[in-house]
């Protein structure tokens, strides 16, 4: 079997929800709980929309003064945002980092602010921060290279679409797809490429990938997104001649399974991943002990099981 190989081309992307406001003329609701800055990649992807809306309904039940900020998929802009938020009065920052590598760098005004930092779905280096908040993506991965394997009988040539490269997601979805991969000798990954997360690059990407490998039975996707993609470059093939697994839990993916165009997605909770980080933030911010490292389950969805998750 071939490894999964890594792409290197340097790829950013950047995601930022900054919860938080101005650092004057604050109301009166900001005297209870604060106000803090969430810096997420991307509001183009369902799953940080829902990561979003979680986060925000936990704010505003503990009384946390909230402002949302859409890098658009840009490290330089998170970078802008982060430095606002070191100035603008924030008493902390949520950080889902549009590349882990540079996320360092984007985040040394708040470091040097002293404010407390919670990292949420993705890894920010070796920023010293109160608290990671993330699926257990490795897991997730090794879930999904298998649920593709069994699909396809333990045989046959497959695609991997990776995300965006120097993401903490990517990188430990790739470890877990190795690993996962690893008990099936007769699984053939024939090309591994990066679509960014995003499903318009996917179908195009899975479109090329097919033509120049016809006998392709299988895509591994790191995120829904791509799957489907996938599945819109497969056409008539998605599910029948061709397998596809995503990875994420979105309601286009749990349709998607309904409909039988992938055989499973892997289900995380971006809600909840928003919610516990404001929630672990909130507790930083007033001094008290946090969790260095909090995982949230992940389960594998598949035709089985998909009517518990659909429509959620």
């Amino acid at each position: 079997m071939k490894k999964i190989l890594r792409t290197s081309a340097a790829v950013t992307v950047g995601l930022a929800l900054v919860l938080g406001t101005a650092a004057c003329n604050r109301g009166e609701s900001a005297a209870e709980g604060g106000s803090a800055t969430l810096a997420v990649s991307t509001l183009n992807n369902p799953f940080f929309v829902d990561l979003r809306d979680g986060a925000q309904a936990e704010a505003e039940a503990l009384g946390l003064e909230l402002s949302v900020v859409d890098a658009q998929n840009d490290s330089a802009t998170q970078a802008n945002q982060l430095a606002t938020a070191g100035t603008n009065g924030s008493a902390g920052v949520i950080i889902n980092a549009v590349d882990t590598e540079t996320a360092e760098a984007g985040l040394a005004p708040v470091v040097s602010a002293e404010l407390p930092i919670v990292a949420v779905d993705r890894a920010v280096g070796d920023t010293k921060i109160a608290s990671f908040v993330a699926s257990d993506n490795v897991a997730g991965g090794e879930q999904a290279a298998k649920a593709l394997a069994e699909s396809l009988g333990g045989k046959g040539k497959i695609i991997v679409l990776e995300g965006v490269p120097g993401a903490s997601a990517t990188n430990e979805r790739g470890e877990g797809f190795d690993k996962g991969l690893a008990g099936y000798a007769d699984i053939d990954v024939v090309s591994s490429q990066t679509a960014n997360f995003d499903r318009a690059e996917a179908l195009d990407v899975v479109t090329n990938l097919v033509q120049s490998n016809p006998d392709a039975v299988g895509v591994l996707a790191m995120n829904d997104e791509m799957a489907l993609g996938a599945i819109q470059a497969l056409g008539d093939k998605a599910g029948k001649d061709v397998k596809v697994v995503g990875f994420d839990g979105t309601d286009d993916g749990f349709k998607a399974v309904e409909a039988g165009t992938m055989v499973a997605t892997i289900a995380q909770n971006p809600a909840e991943l928003g919610k516990q980080s404001v929630q672990i933030l909130a507790k930083a911010m007033k001094g008290e002990e946090v969790e260095a490292n909090v995982q949230v389950a992940v389960d594998t969805v598949d035709s089985d099981n998909v009517a518990q998750y659909a429509g959620k």
